[in-house]
């Protein structure tokens, strides 16, 4: 899983997976390029990066994205971290990639294409959304 700002502060991790459907061993497990860790590693990594941000807004091209993203919060039974407000957006865009299936250049090309985006949709007096973040696979 990997998180990009507007502003380009990068967060990547790679949670273990014993049993890979064979789609994820043969595209995602060749790319990860980081060694992969456990949940309990994770969720302390995810919110000391996530404390920066006074609001979050993740922007993710799968659905399946954000089910990730939502189970990093969990912690336990009736337990998460804690997170600044935020907001979910799933959008079926298309990004580049320069290394398709590796999460943290995913969420670059999605960030780059929704920043795009959002140059070419806002009229000049308006100003920038406050905090964004993307996620990618």
């Amino acid at each position: 899983m990997a998180l990009v700002s507007e502003q380009g502060h990068e967060w990547y991790e790679v949670l273990h997976c014993p049993n890979p459907i064979d789609w994820v061993a043969e595209n995602v497990m060749p790319v990860l390029y980081k060694q992969p860790t456990n949940h309990s590693y994770i969720a302390p990594s995810l919110q000391f990066f996530l404390s920066q941000f006074t609001t979050i807004h993740i922007v993710a091209d799968w659905p399946e994205d954000i089910q990730h993203f939502c189970r990093a919060l969990i912690t336990g039974p009736g337990q998460r971290i804690s997170t600044p407000p935020l907001t979910l957006e799933i959008l079926r865009i298309d990004s580049v990639s320069e290394i398709p299936h590796n999460a943290l250049h995913d969420a670059r090309g999605i960030r780059n294409e929704v920043l795009k985006h959002q140059a070419i949709d806002r009229k000049p007096t308006e100003l920038p959304p406050q905090i964004n973040d993307y996620q990618g696979r």
